[in-house]
């Protein structure tokens, strides 16, 4: 059975930093892309950050400078630093994988299209930042 279980948000002040992380069971996250994607109310799922499984990392522009995906492959866990929170950083936040997407460019379009052929989300991590 695959799943993929967030947790690690929280509610934080403009400026402070979280880390987020997301075990994963029943998926072989050996090849392929694992990313972050986040939702606020009413809206879609937005890319965030993806990692590959030769450890290339994209990340959307919103976040960069600020964000750092990692994975840890013996454990199957992917893990989100979010240093220098800003509010609009408020969201739900879900991880999701696809086996057959590595490499700059394919991740860029996996993150900009939600991750179309996932269909395992989890109950995702919510992250509140007050100003």
């Amino acid at each position: 059975q695959v799943e993929f279980v967030e947790s690690g948000g929280g509610s934080v002040q403009s400026g402070e930093s979280l880390r987020l992380s997301c075990k994963i069971s029943g998926y072989d996250t050996s090849s392929g892309c694992i990313g972050w994607f986040r939702q606020t109310l009413g809206q879609e799922r937005d890319g965030v950050a993806a990692i590959d499984d030769a450890g290339i990392t994209e990340y959307a522009e919103s976040v960069k400078g600020r964000f750092t995906i990692s994975h840890d492959k013996a454990r199957n866990i992917v893990w989100l630093q979010m240093d220098r929170l800003m509010p609009e950083d408020t969201a739900m936040y879900f991880c999701a994988a696809e086996s057959t997407i590595r490499g700059p460019r394919p991740m860029y379009w996996w993150l900009q299209l939600h991750a179309p052929a996932f269909n395992s989300w989890g109950q995702g991590t919510q992250v509140t930042v007050s100003s």
